[in-house]
């Protein structure tokens, strides 16, 4: 599991990279939770594009963040989950608390790989 973090403006874009589980939810929330505190975002997106399985440790990684940013009147965005990390994300209730999108974030950091030009 990695992660790269962007910010722009009061945003910050968490781009999670390949298994979420109880080894890597650890890290993953404290290096969320460091650049949030310090930002203090109005929104903090979540791109689970590069995510290739999450278990009960991903729901728990959403939940605390959305916790951590509602402190300050902040929300949660959830983009590119795959099917069926989307359907677990929908039982488990994160739609009642973060937006949940197939689509990149307008106007925010993006998580998309480009291709370099020759």
């Amino acid at each position: 599991m990695s992660l790269q973090l962007y910010t722009k403006e009061k945003q910050v874009t968490a781009c999670l990279i390949g298994e979420i589980d109880h080894h890597g939810a650890g890290h993953l929330r404290e290096a969320i939770d460091e650049m949030v505190k310090r930002i203090h975002p109005d929104t903090l997106i979540l791109d689970f594009r590069d995510v290739t399985f999450m278990d009960s440790s991903g729901i728990g990684l959403v939940m605390g963040r959305y916790r951590l940013v509602r402190e300050w009147g902040g929300t949660v965005e959830i983009h590119n989950p795959s099917p069926s990390i989307k359907k677990v994300m929908r039982l488990a209730g994160m739609d009642r608390i973060a937006s949940i999108h197939s689509s990149p974030p307008a106007g925010g950091a993006s998580c998309e790989k480009t291709e370099a030009k020759r």
